[in-house]
């Protein structure tokens, strides 16, 4: 597995997310075209979709870490992406189903405070960039893996 290849891949995948989600927000906004913020407490959606957001936040967070925290020091470099990378597709996935939801309530009841959430998940997701630098701050490398990966 070449790492220029593999940092690229995984940065053109987290680019179709943001982008697809980016636009998919785009288009519901279009549909929708006005705002409510109307908090009286009668709407379900009020209440499921910043649990929901919280979830995905502390979830992504949480699984990631443990995930990342599995990968062995004596494992192969290969091996070790590959687990980084499984973490980071659930990671994102995490990030974006509440999201999604977030969208379908904001379509369903035209309330912005769903919207808002999304815009914050995506903000998120956004910041969530793979990169050579959390490479090497989440996965257990040797120096020689180190010095590999910073070359690239």
């Amino acid at each position: 597995m070449e790492l220029k290849n593999f940092i690229k891949s995984l940065s053109i995948m987290h680019l179709f997310l943001v982008a697809g989600l980016g636009i998919f927000t785009v288009w519901i906004v279009l549909q929708i075209n006005s705002f409510n913020t109307s908090t009286n407490g009668q709407d379900i959606f009020l209440f499921i979709v910043p649990v929901l957001a919280l979830l995905g936040y502390f979830g992504s967070q949480w699984v990631f870490k443990k995930m990342t925290l599995n990968i062995q020091l004596n494992e192969q470099l290969a091996d070790k992406l590959k687990k980084y990378q499984s973490a980071l597709h659930i990671k994102y996935a995490l990030i974006e189903v509440p999201a999604f939801a977030g969208l379908y309530a904001y379509y369903k009841t035209g309330n912005a405070l769903p919207l808002v959430i999304v815009i914050c998940l995506l903000a998120y997701l956004f910041v969530q960039r793979p990169n050579k630098e959390s490479i090497i701050k989440n996965v257990p490398l040797t120096a020689n893996e180190k010095s590999e990966i910073q070359k690239t």
